[in-house]
């Protein structure tokens, strides 16, 4: 198994969905993330035999115009968790407020940019309503940033650790996740990712704005800031309409895609697995 497929628990969600106690080798590369490029991180070392599990059919044509072929598309792991967890523990809560997920780098990028600018757009724009800033667990770990955001009032938390080189991975990442997106109305960024299509496929309301930031070292073939206001003009407002959201989540996530739970037996090469 390809270390990133086990990112936000992806892997052990799809494994749930088909039925399994345990999580076995995904025979195949997942698609752990959104971006506009090919749907993997720059640089993966694909093997040719194995296939590239993408999450939308858009995905899979920008995939196969940057070269790679045996692709499947399967829809995000998201979408199936979603399907796994009906919304009953917020049942009957009224959404309130607004979670902002901030552009972030990694373990191996860092983001330059005014965590204390960011947090008075925020608030400026959102007014007085309760807001929750979700770090990412790099920046969570720096006690200067927390303050930063805490210092305007908002509740800082992160969902978990996405892990690296196949440890320190946290299966419960997208749940929870799941379970704030289904608390707030809002869902914000500075840039879109994400977190703002699994928002909106919950039904929360998204908007982007604010300074993007940039990142150390950034590679030329994502397009940058760029590049996704040119091919999503319509989501780059405080207010995204709820239509346009919606094609959204459809195009980017493969929402108009689910796998039985046999089918992704199959494409994830489990069926020996399967008992």
């Amino acid at each position: 198994m390809h270390h990133a497929n086990h990112f936000y628990g992806h892997a052990a969600i799809m494994a749930r969905y088909a039925g399994l106690d345990e999580t076995p080798p995904i025979l195949g590369y997942l698609q752990h993330g959104w971006n506009l490029h090919d749907g993997f991180a720059v640089g993966t070392a694909f093997a040719p035999v194995y296939p590239r599990l993408v999450w939308s059919e858009v995905v899979a044509r920008r995939a196969w115009a940057t070269g790679l072929r045996h692709l499947k598309v399967v829809s995000a792991p998201w979408h199936y968790l979603v399907l796994l967890e009906p919304e009953t523990e917020n049942a009957g809560h009224e959404r309130e407020g607004t979670i902002v997920y901030p552009f972030h780098g990694w373990e191996g990028q860092q983001i330059v940019g005014s965590h204390d600018e960011y947090a008075r757009v925020l608030r400026d724009t959102e007014g007085d309503v309760p807001i929750t800033m979700c770090l990412y667990f790099n920046d969570f770990e720096d006690a200067g940033i927390r303050r930063t955001y805490e210092r305007h009032g908002f509740r800082v938390i992160t969902h978990g650790r996405r892990g690296y080189m196949g440890v320190g991975h946290d299966p419960e990442f997208l749940r929870r996740q799941l379970v704030e997106l289904r608390r707030h109305r809002r869902v914000v960024s500075n840039r879109l990712g994400s977190a703002l299509l699994y928002g909106a496929s919950v039904g929360a309301e998204i908007g982007v704005y604010g300074d993007p930031m940039v990142i150390g070292n950034d590679h030329a073939v994502l397009g940058g800031m760029a590049k996704q206001q040119r091919l999503f003009p319509e989501l780059h407002q405080a207010a995204v309409p709820a239509a346009v959201a919606r094609q959204a989540v459809v195009t980017e996530l493969g929402w108009d895609v689910v796998l039985s739970p046999a089918e992704v037996r199959r494409t994830f090469g489990w069926e020996d697995a399967a008992g």
